[in-house]
């Protein structure tokens, strides 16, 4: 039993399934639906696992950016909450995106042994994603296609 949620859904977890936050580039007009791409390829391969898509079906970029927002308070906890109770975070850093929150998602879940990371050749501070990933020993990966061979 493959279970998919999206931002803002309620969510659970079976038991005997492994659960999958999909973290990273995200940045609206310049990101590829890359979530939707691997959630496909991670169903057909492996039928008990969870996914974790932080990528609302409508978000609206003009949202003001503030705690005072509801709606984008509601947003940053339920990928939070779901950042914390996920079996694996995997984190992509998409080449042409800047990808600031995934960059801090990195570094406070860097010492957490759940985390995978792919961040290609081009991403603008692969250098710094390499870094961490290898003080903290973090498992990389070459591209997303790997992620389903690794889970």
């Amino acid at each position: 039993m493959s279970l998919i949620f999206k931002a803002p859904e309620n969510t659970y977890q079976p038991e005997g399934t492994t659960s999958i936050f999909l973290g990273g580039s995200i940045e609206n007009g310049k990101a590829k639906l890359w979530q939707d791409e691997i959630t496909k390829k991670l169903i057909n391969k492996n039928s008990n696992i969870v996914i974790y898509n932080p990528r609302r079906e409508n978000w609206d970029a003009t949202l003001t950016n503030s705690l005072d927002n509801p709606v984008f308070e509601e947003q940053l906890n339920w990928e939070f909450n779901h950042l914390k109770k996920a079996d694996i975070i995997f984190l992509y850093f998409q080449p042409g995106t800047y990808s600031p929150i995934s960059l801090l998602e990195l570094g406070l879940f860097s010492d957490k042994s759940k985390i995978v990371v792919c961040c290609p050749e081009g991403f603008w501070r692969k250098g710094n994603v390499d870094f961490i990933c290898k003080k903290f020993s973090i498992d990389t990966i070459d591209d997303i296609d790997s992620l389903i061979d690794y889970v």
